[in-house]
Parts: C-alpha cells; structure tokens; sequence
C-alpha cells in the first residue's frame, strides 16, 4: 500500500494468506517498510488498471482480468491473486495486494468479505498517515526555506555598502527594501585610487541563497575589475567573462556601471541591461543611454560606454525596476515617465528618495504589498550659489537599512548605528547614550507601531549634519500622536495618579540633545539628534514632542 502521486507506486505485500492478513499487526510499518526481495510495480496514470481499480466495488481477481496494462502484467508476474483497492472520500490512495494461499485454496466469499471491510477500515486511516506525513514534509521544506533566507539575508546585508562617501561639494544617498524575502538588488561603491568613485546598481534575476551567491560574485569580480581597469565598459566585459562559465541556468546579472570624477563632475558609464538612470538639469530630466547584455547570458559581450558631466546643481538617479514596474490596485504601472517627471521635479538626494518613496505608496495604496525589491542610488552635486561652509553643509544620509520586526531586533538597529556613528567623533558616553535610545526606539516602534506583524520592517536611516548626528526610526503606526506631557513620577504612577506609560519616551528624551516625530498618516518617524560636540550642553535635552505609541 501507498500513495498515489504523480505515478500510482505500489509496494506489494508479499504472498499473504487470509490468516496472515488477519493477524496484520503494524500496517503502517507494511506500509513503510516493506522487504527488500518484494517487488515494486509502478502504475502509471495513463494506465487503464488505475481506472479500474478506482471504480472497482471490491477486491479483484488479477489472474483473471484481461486488459492492456503494463502494471497488470508485473502484478501476475509477481504472483498476486487479489489486489483490494483502497479508496477513501472517493480517492484511490492505496491496493492492499495478496498472493495465494498457504492452504493453496481460493480465495471464500466470505475472505473477500473480510477484506472489503479490512479496506473500508484501513483507507481512512491510511489517507490521515499520508497527511500527517506530507504535512511533516511540507513542514521540513518550509524550515529549510526559511534557513536559506537567513543565510541569504546575511550574505546580502554583509555586502551592501556600510557608509557612503563624503564627497566635497557632493550628496551621496542610497535606499534599499527587498520585497517579501530576500532580493535580487543590489547596489556598492568603489573608492578608486585615482580619486574617482565607483557607483553599481544591480539586479540579479533570482531569489533567496542562489540570487545572493551572485550577487556576492558579481561583486566581488566588479570590485577587483575597477581597480584594474579605466573604463566602465571594460569593466563589464571583465565581469562578463567571469560570470559566464559559472552562472546558475536561467540567471543573469542586469547591472549599470558609473565612475564618477568629482571634481570635475564627470560621469562615465556602461550599462548591462538594467533599467536607465536619470539626470535632472537646469532643463528637467533625461535618460542616460548605453547598450549592453545583461551579464553571465553569454560570452564575448562589448559594452558600449557614455558619459555625461553633471552640473553644479544636477543629480543622477540610479534605480531598480521595483520602482516603476510597482502597480496600483487596477494594474497600472508607476511607469518610467512618472519616475523621469519626479526626478526633474524633485531636489535630488536623499529628499529625491523620500519623495519617490512617498508617491509610490499614492500609487499602490498604503496596504499594497511590495511586489519587488526597491532599490535607489542618488548622486547631487551643488549649486555653484552654494556657500560651502561646515556650518551650511548639507544633511547627508550615510545609510538606511530595515530590521524585521521581531523581539530582539533592536539589538541588530543600536550595534549598527554604532558601527556606524562610531568614527563621527562622539565620545563614549555619548555613544553609549546614542545606542541605548535607537535600542529603546526600535524596540517601541516593531511592538507599538508595528505590532511586531513580519510583515512590516521598521527603517533605521543615520543622517550627518557638521554638528550633529541624526537617526530616523520609522514604523508603520502613522496615527496621530497622542503625547505623554507628565514627567514619569514612580510613586505617582503605582498610586495611579499617573498613567503607566511613558518611561520609554521619558529614557529615549533623556538619552539624546533632541527628540521629534513627524506622521504622515500610515508612516511615523522617530529622529533622535545627538551632537558630535563631545561638551554639548545637557540642557539641550528636549522634554516633549515624541510619542511612544503605547
């Protein structure tokens, strides 16, 4: 007896006799475990005996029946007399299969009857083990999937830039959301010796550990290739012909190369199929052509190569088909126009960013679920009007990453806001501080604003001003605020004179020189500012505008 799935496999039992049968006492282990010199006999489902069994009213006589079956022919060749169909709700799930009897007699009314009834009984039981097993089983696959994301997760995050340049006269920001598990995407930044800087944005056409170990290789042959090689379309070449001969079947690399020369503004690119950047200027905005294979298709590729100067006061975006490819509930496309119009709209940046960010959720709805990974690199150089001054210095985003929201997450946001934060001149006080606010922050956002639902991460972003350090938390619980205004009081609050709540809020105001939160209605964000100053003044300290959604 066994399963039917995909061919209708059956493990006879052997030469059974009516009185063996009835003193069967473990069907499950002759279901599982039958000898190794019984032979097997695979119906396959174009075969007219697994029709016939399945309308068959009882057990049935296989010497004596006639028909063109390849299965019916090993089963007289076997030996067997009698095969039971085993049916239950309607579904053939098993044959309980005889040989002759000890006595060499045939086979009574009466035993026919027995083993109608045996079948009647062991179906049901036989089609819950079947269950339980493919449960088990679905169970295992779902565990081992779930540890390959993990690993996954951990080779992408591991590779992803840590910091972003600081370039002089220049504004680097960078935002990555994989979809529902781990992404394809990926982005990196190349110091090259000469003082230029590699920019990569990427998409590897694959999910989960496989996608990652590509990516972590076309990263890693791109890093090496850059500071080898001039130009970006060698570059790719290079990357070509390495990734060609190992490439997993039916996967491919779509990536856009770009070096910048700061000082000049200078961009030289070469593009790999992926989708194309935009630059805005004093006129709007245009597309950045170059034509070129997606990488690992096939060997022998020329990439061609542009390149274009950015303008005092221009930006470039860098971007993955997540953005534009996302649709509104009536399947229409954010599209490249949109994305074109907003760049020549939009200041550039990490402003650019937060904008696009925000129509893309206008346009799929704030419950729409993410239907690709979303990543943007932008590059804006300043206006010549500028004064460059350390205390007019814009804002910079070094980083944004995202922390499932799960208990004890939040020691993932503070370890890397300090790895971060580290090398800014806070001393250690002030850092430790830091980190016990974005810990308690975090932790606030994923139970109070997220409901510690999996499916909603929160941000973590690390902003720099010449002064100051800023971190945004950002959850998902975008009500409007309802401010704690008392001072926590422990003996007012176990006297019931105050509500219990507020000793969060009331640690992250105390931990950093300011606190605020702004909501747009389904986003809340949380930014804590600390002062790189290491004698700023404690009395800085803000005592109210932040909520911690209890």
């Amino acid at each position: 007896m066994t399963t039917l799935t995909g061919a209708f496999r059956r493990r006879f039992l052997g030469r059974r006799s009516v009185e063996r049968t009835r003193d069967v006492r473990d069907a499950d282990e002759a279901v599982h475990a039958p000898r190794d010199d019984v032979p097997a006999v695979d119906i396959g489902p174009n075969d007219p005996l697994l029709a016939y069994l399945q309308s068959a009213s009882g057990a049935v006589d296989v010497q004596t029946l006639e028909m063109q079956s390849p299965a019916l022919e090993a089963m007289k060749a076997a030996g067997v007399k009698l095969a039971v169909p085993l049916v239950s709700q309607g579904e053939l799930i098993g044959v309980l299969n005889l040989g002759p009897r000890r006595s060499e007699q045939d086979y009574s009314t009466d035993d026919r009857k027995l083993l109608d009834n045996l079948a009647a009984q062991a179906a049901p039981a036989l089609r819950v083990g079947q269950l339980v097993r493919e449960q088990q089983a679905e169970a295992a696959t779902r565990q081992r999937f779930e540890q390959e994301l993990e690993v996954a997760k951990l080779i992408q995050q591991n590779f992803l830039p840590k910091q972003l340049p600081d370039l002089p006269d220049w504004q680097v920001a960078a935002y990555y959301r994989p979809a529902r598990e781990v992404g394809g995407d990926f982005y990196d930044v190349i110091p090259i010796s000469d003082g230029r800087i590699g920019f990569v944005i990427g998409d590897v056409t694959d999910k989960g550990v496989p996608a990652a170990l590509v990516m972590a290789a076309t990263r890693s042959v791109l890093r090496a290739s850059a500071q080898r090689l001039v130009n970006p379309g060698e570059v790719l070449e290079r990357v070509n012909e390495h990734l060609c001969p190992d490439m997993p079947e039916k996967m491919f690399v779509t990536c856009l190369y770009g070096v910048l020369e700061p000082t000049s503004g200078r961009f030289q690119f070469a593009n790999a199929g992926h989708d194309l950047p935009y630059v805005k200027t004093a006129t709007g905005s245009e597309e950045l052509r170059a034509r070129g294979m997606p990488l690992g298709l096939m060997t022998g590729m020329a990439y061609e190569e542009k390149e274009t100067v950015l303008a005092p006061g221009d930006s470039l975006l860098l971007h993955s088909d997540g953005v534009v490819e996302a649709h509104n509930p009536d399947g229409g496309m954010f599209g490249f126009p949109r994305l074109k119009d907003a760049v020549a709209q939009y200041p550039g940046g990490h402003e650019l960013i937060d904008r696009v960010l925000s129509d893309l959720k206008q346009h799929t709805g704030p419950d729409a679920e993410q239907e690709d990974d979303i990543t943007m690199v932008t590059l804006t150089r300043a206006s010549s009007s500028a004064v460059r001054t350390a205390a007019e210095a814009p804002t910079r985003q070094l980083v944004e990453f995202e922390v499932p929201s799960a208990e004890g997450n939040e020691r993932i946001a503070l370890e890397r806001v300090s790895a971060i934060v580290g090398p800014l001149g806070l001393d250690e006080a002030r850092l430790k501080r830091l980190e016990t606010a974005v810990g308690e922050a975090t932790m606030n956002a994923m139970e109070h604003g997220n409901k510690y639902r999996a499916d909603l991460p929160v941000a973590v972003r690390v902003l720099t001003e010449p002064d100051q350090v800023r971190v945004q938390i950002v959850d998902q619980g975008g009500e409007s605020p309802d401010h704690e205004t008392e001072t926590p009081d422990l003996e007012a609050k176990l006297a019931g004179l105050q509500r219990p709540r507020g000793w969060g809020l009331f640690l992250i105001k105390n931990m950093v020189d300011d606190a605020h939160e702004t909501t747009d209605g389904s986003e809340h964000v949380l930014e804590l500012i600390m002062r790189t100053d290491p004698a700023a003044d404690e009395s800085h300290h803000t005592q109210g505008g932040v909520d911690d959604h209890q």
